[in-house]
């Protein structure tokens, strides 16, 4: 089926899908990769389609481990809950998931006042300004890492962090240029801020006593970017913000 790498070793087989069944840990929260559900309940979208095509791989069927966020996904990579991640890298997660190359980028911006006197992303680390951003998403760890004087209020969800935004008039809402792009239509008198403040690198991803099988999942990754499979699954699924990673990116 997905022939654009060669079979992995049996090695590599049982450690990623011991009696061949590939858990594979699924973000919920992210709409742009995960976009709806089977009538059984299983994700439907980009992520879900790439976990498909690794299991196909590895001759083992997928079972699907869903999360309600990118953290709690994270979370669960030294419980033994599942054998592969598709989540956004960031060296935060590194610490106990080794991750593939990226597969998808999605650009991360901020969503402002239309009356705010800030003009650009690089007005916005500076005293006196607050971010709202949801908790533990990979632009939000980014900015935990980055922001040294703007203060970041954090929130468990998307919708939260719109509501907080608008609720208490902050001066900026941190988000995927996707999502704010309805947020603006949503919350009156906002635009959103040319440029971005980082990408979020999409990648697939296994728990650290795993790392052996990072060297065939780089190969996965590569070969499902040049052979222009992951570009049919954002064509498949009509995914508008999502877009395929240079290969070989980390």
């Amino acid at each position: 089926m997905h022939d654009f790498i060669e079979r992995p070793s049996r090695d590599i087989v049982e450690l990623l899908a011991p009696a061949r069944i590939l858990r594979a840990g699924i973000n919920l929260s992210n709409f742009l990769l995960v976009t709806g559900r089977t009538p059984g309940g299983d994700p439907v979208g980009v992520s879900p389609d790439m976990a498909r095509a690794l299991a196909t791989l590895l001759d083992a069927d997928v079972r699907y481990v869903c999360y309600e966020s990118p953290g709690l996904v994270a979370d669960a990579a030294e419980k033994d809950e599942w054998d592969v991640a598709l989540i956004g890298a960031e060296p935060q997660r590194a610490a106990v998931i080794a991750f593939a190359p990226a597969y998808t980028e999605i650009e991360a911006s901020y969503l402002v006042p239309r009356n705010s006197a800030i003009r650009d992303i690089a007005e916005i680390d500076r005293p006196g300004v607050r971010i709202a951003v949801t908790d533990r998403t990979a632009y939000g760890l980014w900015l935990d890492r980055n922001i040294a004087s703007a203060e970041l209020v954090r929130t468990k969800t998307l919708d939260e962090a719109a509501q907080v935004f608008a609720a208490q008039g902050l001066e900026a809402l941190a988000g995927l240029r996707p999502r704010l792009i309805s947020d603006v239509d949503a919350i009156p008198n906002t635009r959103i801020l040319e440029g971005r403040f980082m990408a979020v690198q999409q990648a697939v991803g296994t728990p650290i006593r795993k790392a052996e099988a990072v060297g065939f999942l780089r190969k996965f990754v590569r070969g499902a970017i040049e052979s222009g499979f992951v570009a049919g699954l954002i064509e498949k699924h009509a995914v508008d913000g999502l877009t395929v990673a240079a290969s070989g990116s980390s």
